[in-house]
């Protein structure tokens, strides 16, 4: 889009994370469901200001050092099987917690925004802890998250798209509002993004 090669975008998250699932480990198993979200994106003119809408900043980070902590423990190139999911759920909750909120720190700078100043903070939906820890850690009142883990559980690349129709649904998230996204997937990788929508 940002070159002209198209008019908009159809941006999907997608997840069937029961397949992935090892029933024996009761660490992992009730923590994981399945879903779908979609978003569509297009460009719009604006005047380079925290006021205009879309995205107006973000951060990505990756480290394949902390592999194991969170990994699918086969694939067809690996093994030729669908393989299971395997996480260290203590390890993943403090790099998860620290790293995010690093990251949202970054998306906020180069946003030019203070993070008091969102208006939704629409993340992940790794576990309850986590969305409490990091809202915390970065100074986000609570009542500012919107969380349907309890809802969908963790549907991995769907959790944010599923908790941004949520938002729309209910009517918390209304045109003009200042967002803040983060995620985290296996590998490890991470993200924040801030827009206005």
């Amino acid at each position: 889009m940002a070159r002209g090669h198209a008019k908009c975008a159809l941006v999907i998250g997608a997840e069937a994370m029961t397949r992935l699932m090892d029933w024996s480990d009761r660490g992992t198993c009730v923590l994981f469901g399945d879903g779908a979200g979609a978003v569509v994106l297009e460009p719009m003119e604006g005047e380079g200001t925290t006021a205009d809408r879309g995205l107006l900043g973000f951060a990505l980070r990756a480290d394949g050092t902390k592999q194991e902590l969170l990994y699918v423990d086969g694939g067809p190139s690996t093994t030729g099987t669908v393989g299971k999911l395997r996480m260290l759920g203590n390890q993943v909750f403090k790099h998860a917690v620290i790293n995010i909120s690093e990251a949202i720190h970054a998306a906020a700078k180069a946003a030019d925004i203070q993070i008091a100043d969102v208006d939704w903070f629409i993340p992940h939906q790794a576990n309850q802890r986590i969305l409490a820890g990091v809202a915390h850690r970065v100074g986000l009142d609570e009542h500012k998250v919107i969380s349907t883990v309890a809802t969908h559980a963790n549907t991995s690349a769907a959790s944010i798209p599923l908790a941004f129709a949520q938002g729309i649904a209910d009517g918390r998230i209304k045109p003009g509002q200042l967002l803040l996204l983060e995620a985290m997937g296996g590998g490890l990788t991470w993200g924040a993004c801030v827009l206005r929508l």
